[in-house]
Parts: structure tokens; sequence; C-alpha cells
């Protein structure tokens, strides 16, 4: 053999083994991404189940208490725009995240007003469904934030992949994935007035 055949060969086997890999590397892309989106229907169905979760709260509170209608009005209010607002995962975007997160940040927000309500009012504590609903609401509310923290590490882990060398060259034109940031805010407790 010819050292032209050999040279040949040898570029022809290194060729086949970078294709592969190349291929890899992107399918493997391909499965973070995809994995990302399924944690972000994840996250969404933590957020419906608290949106189902606020009618019972307000059954429950409006049957027990007598107090500022306001505060109620703006839980059914934050409610419905909050299921109102949905995100298609395949068009996961820094604007849709922040509309989302919008309207959710308003339920948020009337339900911190509202269990901070329900503290001041011995009647309230002491029922025992309004006590029981509002449990899993806390808990509803640990659910999210967990649902939250495990996209933005798919996220990241998906975004550092692409940005990666020698990733990069094989993810072409994929788009990082936005991540869910806190509200602007989100740092300072509900100010609640009586």
């Amino acid at each position: 053999m010819s050292k032209g055949i050999i040279a040949i060969l040898i570029f022809g086997v290194i060729a086949v083994f970078g294709g592969i890999w190349s291929c890899n590397k992107r399918n493997s892309f391909v499965g973070m991404r995809e994995n990302a989106k399924a944690q972000w229907q994840q996250l969404e169905s933590q957020y419906q189940r608290r949106a189902d979760l606020v009618p019972n709260i307000v059954a429950t509170v409006k049957g027990e208490a007598n107090f500022e209608k306001s505060t109620l009005e703006g839980v059914i209010g934050a409610r419905a725009k909050a299921t109102q607002v949905t995100i298609n995962p395949d068009n996961l975007d820094e604007a849709s995240i922040q509309k989302y997160k919008a309207a959710q940040g308003e339920l948020s927000s009337a339900l911190s007003r509202l269990l901070v309500v329900s503290e001041n009012y011995p009647n309230l504590k002491s029922n025992a469904a309004f006590g029981d609903l509002r449990i899993t609401l806390e808990g509803c509310e640990n659910r999210i934030a967990t649902e939250r923290m495990k996209y933005n590490e798919m996220a990241r882990d998906f975004n550092k992949a692409i940005q990666f060398f020698p990733g990069s060259l094989i993810a072409g034109s994929m788009a990082q994935l936005p991540y869910f940031e806190a509200e602007a805010g989100a740092e300072k407790a509900p100010k609640v007035e009586f």
C-alpha cells in the first residue's frame, strides 16, 4: 500500500469517528433541551395545581371570615389572570417567561397577603379546613420553588453544553434556554395593612 492510500484510510477513519461523535453530541443537546422543556411542563403543572387550590381556599375563607373583601377579590382576579397565560414549551423565550412570571407573581403576591391576613385572624387559624388548605398551599409553593430550581438547572446545563468548545461547533443555531428568575422586589416581604 502506498502512503497516499494509508493517509486516505486514516483520514476516512477519523472522519467516520468524528461524524459519529458529532451526531452523538448533537443528539445529546437535543435530549438536554427536551428534558428542560419537560421540566418546564412540570413547573407549569405545579402552578396549575396551585391555581386549582385557590377556589377551595377562597370558599373556605369566605365561609369562616368576614374580613377585607379586597384581599379575596385580589386572589380571585390574580388566579384568573394566572390561568390565562400559557407558554408553548417549543417557544420558550425570555419575553414569554417574563409574561408568565408576571401573571404567576400577581397570584403569589395575592396569596401571600391572604396567608398573612389569615395569621392575624385567630378564628381562621383554628379552622381545621383552612389550616389544611393553607398547609397544602404552602407545600404547593415549595413544589413550585423546587420545579423552578430544576428547570433552571436543566437550562443551565443545556446552555453550558451548547457554548463549550467543541460542542459549540455542533450546536450550530441552537438557542440558549431562558432562566426563570425571581421577580424584582421578591426579596421584600409583602406589606399587609389592616
